[in-house]
């Protein structure tokens, strides 16, 4: 795919528009149902750019001393929050720009930050504590220390948090704080995602692996034999699919009927260096994936987890986020050297 390039993509990727941040571009997400895209860089800045123009909005400077490290976008996609360096997360109003909440919430490196689906909580882990927040900013519960620095968290529905880290991964309720359950095991989780209804649970492991629970049942497996860690994971709204890096190579799992246990996943392969962030559209199964390779492919994705490259166009750099419209209509890419790319994405 060297012959590619961000204003000439091919298959169902159309050329949109492109824009530039201050640094690598680390996180991003529509707002406003996909009338602004907003983008958080290694430097901290923070930008919202238009939706069909790329025209910039809004832009604003070293907003967390040390860099951005996540980003989330609330639900109503009015509101934004990121979690920097400084130990700070900020929540800000998308159409203005300004920060209505400053939390201070550790010492440490805050590196995870997520809204539940409702949007009445907000959660960061910061070291080895995680702790939930009102929209006013206030704290409502903090977690005891983890056994080890917090790597990712994830809601598993309005009211239940899941959190990773060295060993396990353990449900809060919130805002109380009980643990609702602990699931174990011997191994360094370095990525988590959960499947819509929460009760799938798959995470990525430092011995390059992909370990998963079924909640329900309290049944766990493994999927060995990756040549990285598997850092990249995403699952499909329904829960079907669940897509994974740790290669050149994406492997797609089909919870289908009996499976992924004793099926062949799928692989989709067009990457020739390691995959680094995986989205699937709404509503759908078009999966994009992004690499170090510089390039973004588009796959049409079956059920059995086989599938076909559909679209594709390639970068300055390493990609570093991948984001669907909700509508799904648009993908954006964001890469290391600062890059903003949307490309429209047609329905054939």
């Amino acid at each position: 795919m060297s012959d590619l390039s961000a204003d000439k993509p091919i298959g169902i990727l159309r050329r949109g528009w492109s824009a530039a941040v201050g640094d690598y571009a680390i996180a991003g997400g529509w707002a406003h149902r996909g009338e602004a895209l907003v983008v958080a860089d290694a430097a901290g800045g923070v930008y919202a750019f238009e939706g069909k123009s790329g025209k910039t909005a809004w832009a604003r400077q070293e907003t967390h001393d040390g860099g951005v490290l996540a980003m989330a976008v609330h639900p109503d996609g009015r509101a934004l929050a990121t979690a920097g360096q400084d130990g700070r997360v900020l929540i800000w109003r998308v159409a203005e720009g300004q920060v209505e909440q400053a939390i201070d919430v550790g010492s440490g490196w805050v590196e995870n930050v997520a809204w539940s689906p409702d949007g009445q909580w907000l959660a960061a882990s910061c070291s080895r504590q995680v702790r939930a927040y009102g929209m006013d900013g206030g704290e409502v519960w903090r977690s005891d220390d983890h056994p080890s620095t917090v790597s990712a968290i994830a809601w598993s529905s309005a009211g239940e948090l899941a959190t990773a880290c060295y060993g396990r991964v353990t449900f809060f309720g919130v805002p109380t704080g009980e643990a609702r359950q602990k699931l174990e095991w011997k191994g360094s989780l370095v990525s988590m995602v959960l499947s819509p209804d929460g009760d799938i649970v798959a995470c990525g492991s430092q011995d390059n692996s992909v370990h998963f629970w079924r909640r329900s049942t309290g049944e766990d497996s493994m999927m060995s034999g990756y040549p990285a860690k598997p850092s990249a994971l995403a699952f499909d709204d329904t829960g079907t699919l669940l897509a994974t890096g740790g290669g050149q190579t994406v492997t797609v799992w089909s919870f289908q009927g009996d499976g992924p246990e004793g099926t062949r996943p799928g692989a989709l392969e067009v990457h020739d260096q390691l995959v680094t962030t995986l989205a699937f559209a709404c509503g759908g199964t078009r999966l994009a994936s992004g690499s170090r390779d510089c390039t973004v492919v588009v796959w049409s994705v079956g059920r059995d987890g086989q599938g076909d490259p559909i679209g594709g166009a390639a970068l300055a750099d390493v990609v570093g986020d991948l984001c669907w419209r909700p509508d799904g209509r648009a993908l954006a890419a964001l890469d290391a050297q600062g890059g903003v790319t949307a490309w429209r994405v047609s329905n054939r």
